[in-house]
């Protein structure tokens, strides 16, 4: 690849900080250009023009194309070179998928959201869904004993399954779920950190 990425992002959000990992853990140049969700920055007309949907992350590729959605774009970036980050055997890289649908669909729109309502929106636990306590720890428990087999998410070594479910996993306190209760997640996720050379700032 010849020139930067312009990752658009806001950095309080795990979907655009997944982005940013990735680059840099495959040493891939990039501008980061800061997108404030909470103040509309992703509905204005230029924003839009790049992602009609008015989602952060989005990127702008070197060659002009855009592309949106975190795992699609973490699965770009990871092909973009061997580095292991997407399996090379068949059936592990399905794996690796199954984990990247999985968080879309029953770890993010619970664990995320509750965490964005609570840290960010400043609601009491009294005004917020109870179900999404009860959903995102049933989550957190499919994954504490996934990882009861090995070190990472698929195989032996850090995936892109890994970097999509670190990253909200490992601020999953900020949403009122305590990981006292998943000692193999907790180690999981001081793993990917040292991995990834995530430095704690940016759980803030």
């Amino acid at each position: 690849m010849t020139g930067a990425v312009k990752i658009y992002g806001d950095a309080r959000s795990g979907n655009c900080l997944k982005v940013r990992w990735t680059a840099e853990h495959l040493a891939i140049p990039y501008e980061w250009i800061d997108v404030d969700v909470l103040s509309g920055d992703t509905r204005t007309e230029d924003f839009l023009k790049i992602n009609p949907s008015g989602q952060a992350p989005a990127v702008i590729l070197p060659d002009g194309r855009t592309l949106s959605q975190s795992n699609a774009i973490i699965v770009y970036l990871a092909g973009l070179s061997n580095s292991g980050l997407l399996p090379n055997d068949l059936y592990e890289r399905a794996k690796v998928d199954e984990w990247l649908f999985w968080e879309q669909y029953s770890h993010e729109p619970s664990i995320a959201v509750r965490r964005f309502q609570k840290a960010f929106l400043k609601k009491a636990d009294n005004e917020i869904d109870p179900q999404l306590l009860s959903k995102g720890r049933r989550a957190l428990g499919q994954m504490e004993l996934a990882l009861q087999g090995g070190d990472y998410l698929v195989g032996a070594a850090v995936t892109v399954a890994d970097i999509a479910l670190v990253a909200y996993t490992r601020v999953a306190h900020e949403g009122g779920f305590d990981l006292g209760d998943f000692p193999n997640i907790r180690r999981w996720v001081a793993r990917v950190e040292r991995d990834l050379q995530i430095v704690e700032a940016e759980a803030a």
